[in-house]
This record gives structure tokens, C-alpha cells and sequence, in this order.
């Protein structure tokens, strides 16, 4: 049984929120990612991005940037999904 229409509209407007950041560089990489890529995620995936919104914004936009490795190596797998969606 699917969720909730309304439920999952109101989720992706939370996460959509959440993608708002202080740096314009994560605006124009994340806000992009969900409107085009979050839906076809595995759950799994899904966590991790939500993990990686967990981080600082200098840090999350190193990660992004690949400058910096994330402390959780798991995140690897979304950064690369983020990256090659936008």
C-alpha cells in the first residue's frame, strides 16, 4: 500500500526546506538533486542524504566538492549520486 499523497507531498516540502542553505553553491547542487533524482532513491540512499544534510554547510560543500572525504564513508555513494545528477 502506497503512502499518502499528501503525507509524501508534505515530506518533500520539508526536504526541500532542509536543502535551503546558507551558501548559494549547496542551493544550486541540492535543491536541483531532489526535485530531479530523490524520488528514485532506495530508502537506504534516502537516509544517506539525509545524513548528509545533517553536515555543516562549509563542510557538506567540501564533501560536494570533493575536497574533503566525509567522516561517515557511507555518505560516499549519495555525494556521487548529488554530483552526477546536477
Amino acid at each position: 500500500m502506497s503512502a499518502d499523497p499528501e503525507s509524501n507531498h508534505a515530506a518533500k516540502a520539508r526536504l526541500q526546506w532542509r536543502c535551503r542553505r546558507g551558501m548559494l553553491e549547496l542551493d544550486l547542487l541540492l535543491q536541483p538533486f531532489v526535485e530531479k533524482a530523490y524520488d528514485t532513491l532506495s530508502e537506504e540512499e534516502k537516509q544517506q542524504f539525509n545524513a548528509l544534510l545533517d553536515c555543516q554547510d562549509q563542510e557538506l560543500l567540501e564533501c560536494l566538492m570533493l575536497q574533503k572525504t566525509p567522516e561517515d564513508g557511507r555518505l560516499n555513494d549519495i555525494i556521487r549520486k548529488v554530483r552526477s545528477a546536477v
